[in-house]
């Protein structure tokens, strides 16, 4: 067996560190202060609930969300966390009685926390994962066990906090957000689970976010771009300010692939709160990636070693980052790389990976034509998906059906999209965020030119019209769709077209 510690010039993942060592020389100085994590040496398919079947369940589920609706919505924030502090501490710090992995990063945060929650369950652990938004029903975001949780729990468990609700309601100058009341269901129902472990996806940004009153292990940052300018920053540096602030002391942060400025900015927060790095390309890493039916067969390094020939059911080389990362997650978690030097269980990790799903991530839902949907709602999601639709389809003829949100940098995410799209039919969904069909037609007629434009305020128009111009004539065997723009817009399309 060869020296672990002698490169080999054949190894592709020496290209990647190669690649990934051309950087910012100030950098240099902040790895030097930083302790890095060098290596020494499944869960259910998940599923978008439907309504509850009995009516009364129904009823009372509905009558929650009417409660939560009247609340701030996601959209609108005071950075704090006061009033969440407030409810742990009626509650008795629920969030204190089980270890957490916390995930923040602009892309790819709930495929990574559905990937951690499928290799943590795997290995027997109980888990509770908290996500943001959800696709289709509010009870997609608390789950346990790899699943979302019942309506019958999602009901308790908010009755069971109303009063410790209303109380801080009542001694706070604003009263508990929509996501600040979730965030405490989320705690609350992980604790009287128990969970053995939970996996928290941030709303927005890290420091002042809600889930921030947990101390995570491990904190995981996925690849920071521009979104939510307006509240975190114009640069990923300015995001990722925002973002540090879920890295605790003494925590092992998984850092994926990073522009230079964010990349110093997280490494500067390590160094200060003693926390052990591992990096994306340094540490570990995707080493191979093939498409495979279905998904992509990839060979990953970990922070205890490779791990050949995994079958990722989904697709897109993002979402092959994402596994990597994750893994490097689930290794940190049970001291992989430090207390121990093995890796993880080859067959363990190969069940756990070809169990996951991400519903509405490049996520298939009819064929002849083939229709796909994925959440894309940021320049830098759109130009992921459209790389894996290349990919992962041969599409002679793609279609686009985009609804999108009004604050959304709406001109870039079309331009991400318009190399792969013969036409476009413009809509938006039942959200008061979403953008009017009319002006986001105005700006696809920019980006793509009047005759590959066309536009249906209603969704379900809008997705007969492009399913129609997939099937034209001498397109049966390779038109397509594509249903993308917004995470509602996905739900919606989804709801329409027969899932959940």
């Amino acid at each position: 067996m060869s020296d672990q510690n002698e490169p080999d010039p054949l190894d592709p993942f020496e290209e990647i560190i190669a690649a990934e060592t051309d950087r910012d020389p100030d950098l240099a100085v902040i790895e030097a202060g930083s302790r890095t994590l060098r290596t020494q040496g499944g869960a259910p398919q998940a599923h978008v609930p439907a309504r509850p079947e009995d009516p009364e369940v129904d009823k009372a589920l509905r009558e929650v969300e009417a409660e939560l609706a009247t609340r701030w919505g996601e959209t609108k924030l005071e950075p704090s966390v006061s009033r969440i502090a407030a409810l742990m501490d009626l509650l008795g710090e629920p969030q204190r009685s089980y270890p957490s992995i916390h995930i923040t990063g602009t892309n790819g945060k709930t495929s990574t926390a559905r990937m951690i929650e499928a290799l943590l369950g795997a290995f027997e652990l109980r888990t509770g994962r908290y996500t943001s938004p959800h696709v289709q029903s509010i009870t997609e975001r608390i789950s346990l066990d790899g699943a979302p949780v019942s309506a019958e729990r999602f009901i308790e468990t908010y009755n069971d906090i109303k009063p410790y609700i209303e109380m801080v309601d009542s001694s706070q100058e604003y009263r508990l957000s929509f996501f600040e009341v979730l965030t405490g269901m989320a705690y609350a129902a992980f604790a009287d689970a128990p969970v053995d472990v939970a996996v928290v996806e941030v709303g927005m940004g890290g420091s002042w976010d809600a889930t921030n009153v947990i101390d995570g292990d491990v904190a995981v940052v996925t690849p920071i771009d521009l979104d939510h300018t307006d509240r975190l920053g114009s640069t990923p540096g300015e995001i990722a300010v925002e973002k540090a602030g879920i890295v605790k002391q003494d925590a092992t942060v998984i850092m994926a692939q990073q522009p230079v400025d964010a990349a110093q900015v997280l490494l500067k927060k390590a160094v200060e709160v003693d926390a052990t790095v591992a990096r994306e390309g340094l540490e570990f890493g995707v080493v191979a990636r093939q498409v495979a039916v279905g998904g992509q067969l990839v060979t990953l390094r970990g922070l205890g070693g490779e791990y050949p020939e995994v079958y990722l059911p989904l697709h897109g080389a993002h979402q092959a980052h994402n596994a990597a990362v994750a893994l490097a997650a689930v290794e940190a978690f049970f001291g992989v790389g430090a207390a121990r030097a093995e890796p993880l269980d080859i067959d363990t990790v190969r069940k756990a990976f070809a169990a996951v799903s991400s519903p509405g991530r490049m996520e298939v839902v009819r064929r002849s034509p083939t229709v796909v949907l994925d959440a894309a709602h940021n320049p830098a999601g759109a130009r992921a998906v459209a790389e894996a639709i290349g990919e992962a389809f041969d599409f002679s003829r793609l279609i686009g059906v985009v609804g999108a949100s009004s604050d959304k940098s709406v001109r870039e995410l079309l331009e991400a999209f318009e190399p792969i799209f013969a036409e476009v039919v413009v809509t938006q969904n039942s959200s008061h965020r979403a953008m009017d069909a009319d002006e986001l037609a105005a700006i696809a007629v920019d980006v793509f030119g009047d005759e590959r434009v066309q536009v249906e305020p209603r969704l379900p128009d809008a997705l007969e019209a492009a399913i129609t111009l997939a099937e034209e004539e001498g397109e049966f065997t390779g038109g397509g769709v594509l249903v993308t723009g917004s995470v509602i817009t996905v739900g919606e399309a989804r709801l329409l077209l027969g899932k959940g």
